[in-house]
């Protein structure tokens, strides 16, 4: 089935095979809160954007990208519990590192092994991520920014969904969805920041094709969005 990523809590995983990485969705929890698996083709290392809720489901989204639950990160966009409360679960079984924004990792109720910041590089087997802070929605909040590769992918693999050279994937947690930014709490100056640092660090580095994955509900893409932040910006939300 083509990738479109419409998922639902309790059913089934939305897949994209890419070149260099299968990326795989799934919705959990009452909040429908989506969770992110990126497995490297070549190597088998995998990451977790976010062991959100339902930690049964999650364990089981690691195993359909690894038949040993194979799990070397999970990283947590920010610091609101909807969006850890598997992280215990999770890491207990697979013994996966941690990771979350460097000014977020106090509120979470896990230790945070990697403390991140605007910058930083993530290496999965061989694939790397770019870590991207849009602070505003929290302090900490963090995207993670994965580019296809613009040669031949490592280990000759070809992917179902067509290789975009360059095409860059943003997880964004919960600071950019289809529509606007992140909630920021009524408050003028975080959001001013939070919409600042979606447009200076998303949508000016990165062209239309650029595909986001959100916390919650549908995805979407830069080009779908990039007219529309005026309007955000005009409506204070």
């Amino acid at each position: 089935m083509p990738y479109t990523g419409d998922v639902v809590p309790g059913g089934p995983t939305a897949v994209r095979e890419l070149d260099e990485v299968v990326i795989r969705k799934a919705s959990v929890g009452a909040t429908d809160n989506n969770a992110y698996l990126v497995t490297c083709r070549a190597s088998g290392a995998q990451l977790l954007v976010d062991a959100a809720d339902d930690p049964d489901r999650l364990l089981e989204l690691v195993r359909e990208g690894s038949r040993g639950a194979r799990l070397d990160l999970v990283v947590t966009t920010h610091r609101h519990a909807d969006h850890h409360r598997a992280l215990e679960s999770v890491v207990a079984v697979t013994g996966a590192t941690t990771a979350a924004g460097a000014d977020d990792a106090a509120g979470i109720p896990v230790p945070t092994r990697r403390r991140l910041h605007h910058g930083d590089v993530l290496t999965v087997g061989h694939v790397t991520l770019e870590v991207v802070a849009l602070r505003g929605h929290t302090p900490g909040s963090v995207a993670l920014v994965y580019r296809e590769p613009a040669g031949p992918p490592a280990g000759g693999h070809r992917g179902a969904d067509g290789a975009v050279p360059g095409r860059v994937h943003l997880f964004t947690g919960d600071s950019l969805f289809p529509g606007g930014v992140g909630n920021t709490g009524e408050d003028a100056e975080r959001f001013t920041q939070l919409l600042t640092d979606v447009t200076e660090r998303l949508f000016d580095p990165f062209d239309d094709a650029g595909w986001v994955y959100p916390g919650h509900g549908a995805d979407t893409t830069l080009g779908a969005e990039r007219p529309h932040l005026p309007e955000w910006r005009g409506r204070g939300w």
